[in-house]
């Protein structure tokens, strides 16, 4: 965080929701976010003044489903955690939920430790996008629908198994993804809910009405919309169907264009309020890499244009995408207007992710994590907590009109 400060002048802000010409933005000195408004916005004695240059502040955006990045795989440790942590930061992420792929007991257990130290310290925000929890994808996902997970890694729900998790990690456990028709599961989501634990449907041949139920217990989320689940069916909903039409589910869209075809992005605005979609990455270690083979947690992958399919190519796994491009590509998609867009990477995660009182918007008192971005979307920077932990290299363009005097981004 900064320790004096900072105003922010002549700034086109999204709050999300709400768009805001000429705007101001004070940030203090502990991090926070003091006001946001118009010429009425002034700072104290000894205030930084940054003019934007009638660039864009927007929330940074906050990724809930995330495994790794720029090479590194999250479920490697600490180190590799903080190596994607800054490549996330470098792509518009500022907080993220780290995500476990299904691994045995030992290694989970082991993950998580490690992983609780991090958030714990608090360091990764200081250079990167901020480690706000844990997502665990697994293990008790169903084998029909297990995509790319490791079959031999799926299991039923286990009680006393989830309890090691908790006791590990404790309230750092913010979502978990089950297939709530295994046997086993009803418990399992009433103890996480309970908790305050956000609870995901995903790989899962569930039902509707097995859907309908697990709402009842306490499923409130869907892990990567139509990818890994029974689907719609003239005489049989699925999961599909009850994301669609359940309002009280929030959906993942992974909108890489792989994933799910662009109409059906658009289709899922359609059907769902923007507070009920999610747009997540789902990126593996091998996003911002060069194209060809990797290899996480035993399974070998291969990335081609973007395209993350297992080795044999019989699969996706996951994704190569940052949060930056699946906006774009949201917008690009839908034809819907930017305040439609932005919530569903910023104070939409932010609620699913239990963070909602301090992250996801621009507003007195929350956390002053936000993007600089200039007119056709391109990130210029990154703040966490007011700190910039990343910063664009300036063009020859940006050099010249900064060397005439013009007002810099």
């Amino acid at each position: 965080m900064a320790d004096h400060s900072v105003l922010w002048v002549n700034a086109e802000i999204y709050t999300p929701s709400t768009r805001i010409v000429n705007g101001r933005m004070l940030v203090g000195p502990g991090g926070r976010i003091e006001a946001v408004g118009g010429a009425e916005i002034d700072g104290r004695e000894g205030t930084e003044i940054r003019d934007a240059g009638g660039k864009r502040l927007v929330p940074g955006f906050i990724d809930v489903h995330v495994h790794g990045g720029g090479g590194f795989s999250g479920m490697d440790g600490k180190t590799s955690l903080a190596g994607m942590s800054k490549y996330h930061a470098s792509r518009g992420t500022t907080a993220f939920l780290a995500t476990t792929v299904a691994a045995d007991c030992t290694t989970i257990v082991s993950t998580l430790d490690q992983w609780r130290e991090s958030a714990e310290e608090g360091a990764l925000g200081r250079e990167g996008a901020n480690l706000i929890g844990m997502h665990l994808e697994g293990p008790f996902l169903n084998p029909a629908r297990g995509g790319a997970q490791n079959p031999a890694s799926l299991r039923k729900p286990d009680m006393e198994e989830m309890d090691r998790y908790l006791e590990v990690a404790g309230r750092w456990i913010r979502m978990v993804t089950i297939a709530p028709e295994l046997e086993g599961a009803e418990r399992v989501i009433r103890r996480l809910a309970e908790r305050n634990v956000t609870v995901s449907a995903g790989h899962t041949d569930a039902t509707y009405e097995q859907m309908r139920e697990a709402a009842r217990l306490g499923v409130t989320h869907v892990t990567h919309h139509f990818n890994g689940m029974s689907p719609l069916k003239s005489r049989e909903p699925g999961v599909t169907g009850a994301g669609l039409r359940m309002p009280e589910l929030t959906i993942e869209l992974i909108a890489d264009g792989y994933h799910i075809h662009p109409e059906m992005i658009a289709l899922a605005f359609d059907a769902k309020p923007t507070d009920r979609i999610v747009l997540v990455t789902d990126a593996m270690l091998c996003a911002g890499c060069p194209d060809g083979l990797y290899e996480t947690e035993g399974i070998r992958i291969r990335m081609s244009g973007g395209k993350v399919t297992l080795a044999d190519g019989t699969s996706l796994a996951g994704s190569g995408l940052d949060m930056l491009a699946a906006f774009r590509n949201a917008i690009a998609f839908t034809g819907l207007p930017t305040e439609r867009i932005l919530p569903t990477l910023t104070s939409v995660p932010a609620r699913q992710a239990g963070v909602a009182d301090r992250k996801g918007r621009l507003a007195a008192g929350m956390d002053a994590d936000f993007l600089l971005l200039d007119a056709e979307w391109n990130l210029i920077g990154t703040y966490v907590g007011g700190r910039e932990v990343f910063r664009r290299k300036e063009s020859e363009e940006e050099a010249s009109e900064r060397r005439l005097g013009k007002s810099p981004p």
